[in-house]
């Protein structure tokens, strides 16, 4: 084989062996506490008829950051400025760190966005009034937003569990992570901020998908 053509087949085996490294990647995103706010519980807070002010655009299409900002009350402490996200939902649900939740006074338990019964109990204040969330405070279970799309190119389907290893600075294998499939989302793993911090996350950094042949319903 001449030289040249040695040169492009060398070319086109590192460019074939990046696209195989790349089609297993999933970026990473972290999640800090949040508030979810039911329409009747807007209201509450906010005023009759009252509706959420988009401030801008996050990473899942039609959801936003609202430019609204609320206090959580738990037994041990206070936490100002906590982001509101819309758009309103149809039950009001928190979404903590352990750390948050060590600090409010709360045990707050390991759910699945969504799953809140028999969840933890803390109030929610802002500026005109309190309401008492009975139950909803959760440490959300890690998980990855994606297309049916982007769920064939990685070779897996909704309600899929995987292992995830973040290639970031520290890495780390994170396991037990639910594939969550809907052709409205963006391709997206979530993490909290305990979860960010424990691989030292920083913007732009991918993971890779590792299949385990596990599944939520097993």
């Amino acid at each position: 084989m001449e030289e040249q053509a040695l040169r492009k087949e060398i070319k086109n085996l590192i460019l074939k062996m990046r696209e195989d490294n790349q089609k297993n990647l999933i970026p990473i995103e972290a999640s800090g506490r949040h508030i979810h706010l039911s329409q009747a519980d807007v209201e509450k807070l906010f005023g009759e008829g009252y509706q959420l002010t988009p401030r801008r655009e996050l990473s899942q299409p039609g959801q936003f950051l609202a430019e609204e900002k609320l206090r959580l009350i738990g037994p041990k402490s206070v936490v100002k400025n906590v982001a509101v996200l819309g758009p309103a939902r149809k039950s009001t649900q928190v979404e903590l760190s352990q750390t948050d939740a060590v600090g409010l006074g709360v045990k707050a338990p390991l759910r699945l966005s969504g799953n809140t019964e028999d969840t933890a109990s803390l109030f929610i204040a802002s500026a005109k009034n309190v309401v008492k969330l009975e139950e909803g405070a959760i440490i959300a279970k890690r998980h990855i937003h994606m297309t049916p799309e982007d769920a064939a190119k990685l070779d897996v389907e909704d309600g899929e569990i995987v292992n995830v290893e973040a290639l970031t600075t520290r890495p780390v294998i994170f396991k037990d992570v639910l594939v969550r499939v809907n052709e409205n989302y963006k391709l997206n793993m979530h993490l909290d901020y305990d979860e960010a911090n424990a691989c030292l996350l920083q913007k732009g950094d991918c993971g890779k998908v590792i299949k385990t042949g596990k599944h939520a319903n097993d």
